[in-house]
């Protein structure tokens, strides 16, 4: 505990890679290669399922607004990154840093809730098939997004709410290259016990409920595909799924080794290059898994590409 000496600190300085000093250049053209090509990916896709009739589908639904989410997921973390790799501007104010963290939290939660949407979505095609097309109608999926997105921001609330609250008198120095919990509250010359037994908690809500509802409804979707008679039938009933698998078990895998565990227990150089993989690399690679590889719209998209221009 510190003395009424201590200066607040008003900004933090995000140490980044010092490691890698030497090759600062070479990572600067890395993550704005993978950055832009994140960016163009989603937006190829979004435009697609918004423009062409035959992906107005909920699937396809919940498809662009995971592009949404994931273009600002990244958004988040990735300029401010560049930033400190081209002019060193790696220092952020206090209240940057809250908000950052905020934002951060709650789009990586409501991923979490949109991925269990989409089990749910899948479920149903396959498993309630003649009641799907009456279930999933326009105003229930509009309902299902909203609460994913609403649920992600209420779910981080709390946790920044109390980090807000927490003293910080020196020193300011973050390694991390963004405002993440476990750095954070290193930081920090409060008692930060309750914060941390309060973030695990909903961090293990979080990943628990929306992955507990994945395996169920993946569950119910393994026992349907395997009482399809022959193997074309099985294999083609599960492709729809198997992206939708792939990603989710990256997503959670690496968020779960994040977030789920006691902060006192973390590896901050381990912990920078997991942040790397899920709010990098992940979100660069989940649009070619779930889409791009996709032949209703690769068909789209080459359709859109072939339509001719206004006369």
């Amino acid at each position: 505990m510190g003395n009424s000496t201590e200066t607040p600190v008003t900004e933090f300085i995000l140490l980044g890679f010092p490691e890698l000093c030497r090759l600062q250049g070479l990572l600067f053209g890395l993550f704005l290669t993978t950055y832009l090509a994140t960016i163009l990916e989603n937006l190829v896709i979004v435009v697609t399922i918004r423009a062409s009739h035959q992906l107005h589908t909920p699937m396809y639904f919940f498809l662009a607004n995971l592009s949404v989410l994931e273009t600002l997921y990244t958004s988040v973390t990735v300029p401010k990154l560049l930033a400190g790799l081209l002019v060193w501007a790696r220092t952020i104010s206090f209240s940057g840093c809250l908000t950052q963290l905020f934002l951060f939290l709650s789009l990586g939660s409501s991923e979490c809730f949109l991925l269990a949407t989409m089990a749910c979505d899948r479920y149903l095609a396959i498993c309630r098939p003649l009641h799907y097309p009456a279930t999933m109608n326009r105003k229930l999926c509009l309902c299902l997004a909203l609460s994913a997105w609403l649920g992600g921001f209420l779910a981080s609330f709390v946790s920044v709410a109390l980090i807000s609250r927490l003293r910080f008198c020196g020193p300011n120095v973050l390694n991390h290259f963004f405002c993440d919990i476990s750095p954070l509250l290193q930081l920090s010359c409060s008692d930060t016990t309750a914060v941390e037994v309060l973030d695990f908690v909903a961090a293990l809500a979080v990943l628990s409920t929306s992955l507990l509802v994945t395996m169920v409804s993946y569950a119910h979707i393994l026992a349907t595909v395997l009482r399809i008679p022959g193997w074309a039938g099985r294999r083609k009933a599960f492709s729809t799924c198997a992206s939708h698998l792939a990603v989710v078990a990256t997503f959670y895998t690496a968020t779960i080794f994040m977030y789920a565990r006691p902060h006192a227990a973390h590896s901050f150089d381990l912990n920078k290059l997991v942040s790397v993989i899920y709010s990098v690399v992940t979100p660069l690679l989940n649009p070619i898994i779930y889409c791009l590889r996709n032949r209703d719209i690769r068909e789209a998209l080459a359709n859109l590409l072939r339509a001719p221009g206004p006369s």
